[in-house]
Formats: C-alpha cells, sequence, structure tokens
C-alpha cells in the first residue's frame, strides 16, 4: 500500500513528465495543464520574469517556432513533497532539429519546481531555468553535463 507522499511524489513526477511529452508533440495546450494559471517563471529567455500562463506559454511556442522537432531529457529529478507544497530539481537538455534542419544536441541547464495543491490537483507555480555564470567573463556556462 503506497504512503500519501508516495502518491504525491507520484502525481508531481506525471505532471513533470506532461511537459517533456507535450514538448515532443509541440502541444501549446497540454502544457498549459502542469502549471498554475498565476505561474512565475524565471526562464532561460528575458526579461528576468515572466508571470502568469500565457507568458509561460509564449516562451514555449518560441522554442516550437525555432524547432522542427524537440526532444527534452530530464535527469536527476530530486522532490521534496509537504501537505500542500513540494519543490524540486533537475538537470534538462532541450534538443532537436532546428527549422533550417541543423540537429542540435543542447544545452544542460539546472531546473528548479515549486509546487502547490491546488483543489487537490500538483500544479507548478514557480519554475527556474539557469545555467551557471564565469564571473570573470560574465558569460553563462553551457558546455556542462550533469
Amino acid at each position: 500500500m503506497s504512503t500519501q507522499y508516495e502518491v504525491d511524489e507520484a502525481a508531481i513526477r506525471q505532471q513533470i513528465e506532461t511537459i517533456v511529452e507535450a514538448l515532443r508533440t509541440k502541444d501549446l495546450d497540454a502544457l498549459k495543464q502542469p502549471y498554475s494559471t498565476d505561474v512565475v517563471s524565471f526562464d532561460i529567455d528575458p526579461p528576468l520574469q515572466h508571470v502568469g500562463i500565457d507568458a509561460k506559454l509564449k516562451n514555449w511556442a518560441n522554442v516550437f517556432a525555432f524547432f522542427e522537432d524537440v526532444r527534452y531529457e530530464l535527469r536527476d529529478l530530486t522532490l521534496t513533497v509537504g501537505d500542500e507544497v513540494a519543490f524540486g530539481h533537475a538537470f534538462g537538455r532541450l534538443t532537436g532539429t532546428l527549422k533550417d534542419g541543423t540537429a542540435t544536441t543542447g544545452m544542460w541547464v539546472r531546473v528548479t519546481y515549486g509546487l502547490r495543491r491546488i483543489d487537490g490537483t500538483w500544479l507548478i507555480t514557480h519554475d527556474q531555468v539557469s545555467v551557471p555564470l564565469d564571473i570573470r567573463s560574465g558569460k553563462g556556462v553551457v558546455d556542462l553535463e550533469p
């Protein structure tokens, strides 16, 4: 018999898997499901923050406009789950074929998720995507691997 923690963790992992699958199929409607309507995203693209589901979906639409086909790999997802709030972190990499036919292996980024149980469903209310910074050059380091 599963504990409530195991049930909640499985539900959260399924929400994140929904993102992976929706990216693969380029399905913006499916990408709405795991996020709260008021999600705050500190994404890799400017500006510093994107607020609301429409802003989050615009970021994914930009990805779809750039890529002919998309794959997203998530590694080392670690979750901490409470009664109403959870957080997780992982490494993610977006790869695929660009619209011009160029294949790209992408870059590994750090991903952090903040979730809340809203009306019985775990939804992502905050996410952050980042790369390490080389302090001397002031540039992001995009060639690291987990």
